[in-house]
């Protein structure tokens, strides 16, 4: 009876985080956009570097109208990384997308029905088996692009989490696992949820729950 009582209080807690940001931010209508495939060249491109830098270099690949499957496929590495520049890391983010368009084009016809119709599981076992795709990355793309029901943790998770002594994570190692499991055994296993709930807190860790100077007097999440 007791575990059951502080689990409804957990799932209650959760909810109440959700809703707070959400009527503080409004809702974010996550991920930026125009097709599955550049949400998923979006989620490899963001690795260790702001939106703004991905948006230009995604804007640059759409510019020689280059955003096609077929296309990346058949680029040249060292030209793409010249075109995604702006992002940051080229040469390895080239090397990382053009790794994820070789495994799309090759099993999937570079089809998104036909790899979205795969469960979820066996489908993220695959995303994390390409070099330069990890748990993050790997979740992106099944929630934002796939509309799979897993939730996608980040630093900004993290940090909320703990500063709010939500959950203590011992080591980088377990905490991405152990986040992802708190969310989505105390949450409704929603898409829409999952996708807003991370852009939520994206929103409130850029602007409010930073590393260095937290500005908790103005957090929407202050009263927690």
């Amino acid at each position: 009876m007791l575990d059951m009582e502080k689990d409804n209080k957990v799932k209650e807690k959760l909810l109440n985080i959700y809703q707070r940001l959400r009527d503080f931010f409004g809702p974010l209508s996550w991920w930026p956009g125009d097709s599955k495939l550049e949400i998923m060249v979006g989620a490899i491109l963001t690795q260790n570097t702001n939106w703004q830098n991905v948006s230009r270099a995604i804007s640059r690949i759409k510019e020689y109208n280059l955003l096609k499957v077929t296309e990346l496929y058949n680029i040249d590495e060292k030209y793409l990384a010249q075109l995604i520049k702006p992002c940051g890391y080229y040469n390895l983010k080239a090397k990382r997308l053009k790794n994820f368009i070789n495994y799309f084009y090759r099993l999937y016809d570079g089809s998104t029905e036909k790899m979205f119709v795969r469960d979820c599981y066996s489908l993220r076992e695959e995303l994390l088996g390409i070099n330069g795709i990890g748990q993050e990355t790997a979740d992106s793309i099944l929630l934002y692009a796939g509309e799979k029901p897993i939730f996608v943790v980040d630093s900004y998770t993290r940090r909320i989490l703990e500063r709010h002594k939500m959950i203590q994570c011992d080591s980088n190692k377990d905490s991405y696992e152990k986040i992802q499991a708190f969310f989505m055994n105390n949450l409704p296993k929603d898409h829409n949820l999952y996708n807003e709930f991370h852009a939520q807190i994206v929103m409130v860790g850029k602007n409010y729950c930073k590393l260095g100077k937290p500005d908790c007097q103005k957090c929407p999440l202050s009263s927690i």
